[in-house]
């Protein structure tokens, strides 16, 4: 492994795929509700199309595949079931909130920004009962400009804790994740417990199996393991 050049101050993490373990509820809502639109679609295949994007984009996607626009109500419906869904169904990912607190207990800043509404994050971290350890941390892509692969997020983040970028290390599991931060200029963990690894790699994120591995990664300071 080797240490960071720059003293890391600021720890982002990615809610969905990171934080919590949503993608499969939320692409199999997503998944149910194109078929409906008469778009044969599997959870996987939703998986593949949309993953890390947020709703917004994928609308064009969808109405393009269609051939037709979609419905004034398809979107506030679809965020609707999602948001019960998830409120009902989220759970961790093994060693996140573990690591969350790690940070805490090391004075470690951290923070959330996901491309995510502030609807459905709050139902997964209430549905987690970490609402309150959350609170004022979170930064959603209705937040700012652009979601990813834009860095706005990530910068929003760090802007808020009054850090500079390169004092920052993003945790994500996302292509679209990836290519944010290293547009902000941020070094980049890339959570792949399933050994898919190759998609996060290519855009610069280095890969981590494990959450539990994050703690002893922090109070190295290290954000290249290698």
């Amino acid at each position: 492994m080797r240490a960071r050049k720059h003293r890391l101050q600021l720890v982002i993490f990615d809610c969905d795929g990171v934080i919590v373990d949503s993608e499969a509820i939320a692409n199999r809502v997503v998944a149910a509700s194109l078929v409906a639109e008469g778009w044969p679609m599997t959870v996987s295949d939703a998986e593949s199309l949309f993953l890390g994007m947020t709703l917004p984009d994928m609308v064009p996607v969808i109405e393009a595949r269609l051939g037709r626009p979609l419905s004034s109500q398809w979107y506030p419906a679809l965020v609707s079931r999602l948001v019960q869904a998830l409120g009902q169904e989220a759970i961790a990912i093994p060693g996140a909130v573990e690591a969350m607190r790690a940070a805490t207990a090391m004075g470690l800043s951290w923070r959330v920004a996901s491309n995510s509404g502030h609807g459905e994050l709050a139902a997964k971290f209430a549905c987690l009962g970490l609402s309150d350890f959350v609170a004022g941390r979170v930064h959603s892509h209705t937040d700012v400009t652009h979601g990813k692969p834009a860095p706005d997020l990530f910068l929003a983040a760090a802007a808020a804790e009054g850090v500079p970028h390169s004092s920052c290390l993003v945790i994500e599991d996302s292509v679209p994740g990836t290519r944010a931060a290293a547009a902000a200029a941020m070094d980049c963990l890339g959570y792949c417990p399933h050994g898919r690894a190759a998609g996060l790699v290519a855009e610069g994120a280095v890969p981590i199996g494990s959450m539990f591995d994050l703690p002893a990664l922090f109070a190295l300071g290290i954000g290249h393991p290698a």
